[in-house]
């Protein structure tokens, strides 16, 4: 009941704020870091979201690949990272109304992930979102996961963006935060989370994508067995 009652907290919360900060985005275009970066901070103190953060930001990375489990995800990267950040997301995002024109209006980047022509179309919006000193964040999985023990398999947007500009990455694991907060089932259970940021680096090899899975899976299966582990183990 209480998760519930938190959950629909966190709705009002966000038809009530998420368009005042809309039309703040619009109007002032130069500034629409600050305020989302306000309103994500407003939102995990006004709910009191817990979480454990392990490795460093590194701030010279220009894309962010991660693992997908919840919509806090995008809330605590918005709070917490200094850079301004731009995601990368799929086109249905974009068609409801309050929630498209919060990703419409500090030009997040939306495209249909099954079709091949909207490749022309994410490089060329990428490098107009590189130029503007932006970094970019992917989830390869394509969509949100059901937090369990394995990632979906990855989609190679982010290997081509990497590969096409010569991106520096940093990985970011996730673990918990589809516990903590679904807004799709209405639970907000606001159970701690773990972020984690793995080493940044520049792409070497052929396989590199590949073995960037297998790293990001090991960290996180290690991470599930952190948070989720058996009282009695």
């Amino acid at each position: 009941m209480v998760s519930k009652i938190r959950a629909f907290s966190a709705v009002i919360y966000t038809m009530v704020v998420i368009p005042f900060s809309i039309a703040l985005m619009y109007c002032f275009q130069k500034s629409h870091r600050k305020i989302r970066i306000a309103t994500a901070k407003v939102f995990m103190k006004l709910f009191g979201v817990r979480v454990q953060a392990f490795g460093e930001i590194d701030k010279e990375a220009r894309i962010l690949v991660m693992n997908h489990q919840s919509f806090m995800d995008v809330i605590y990267l918005e709070a917490t990272h200094p850079n301004n950040l731009c995601w990368i997301a799929k086109k249905e995002l974009g068609k409801p109304f309050l929630y498209g024109h919060a990703l419409k209006a500090p030009k997040m980047i939306l495209i249909d992930r099954e079709s091949k022509k909207e490749m022309v179309y994410l490089l060329k919006e990428a490098k107009d979102r590189l130029q503007n000193e932006r970094t970019l964040c992917i989830f390869p999985e394509g969509t949100r996961s059901l937090g369990g023990e394995k990632f979906l398999p990855f989609k190679s947007g982010a290997k081509v963006l990497t590969e096409h500009f010569g991106l520096r990455v940093q990985p970011v694991v996730f673990c918990g935060t589809r516990k903590c907060l679904d807004i799709g089932a209405m639970r907000f259970d606001n159970e701690a989370f773990i972020v984690k940021y793995l080493p940044s680096f520049v792409p070497e090899g052929e396989d590199w994508f590949v073995e960037l899975k297998e790293k990001m899976q090991k960290e996180y299966t290690s991470l599930y067995s952190q948070l989720f582990a058996s009282p009695n183990s």
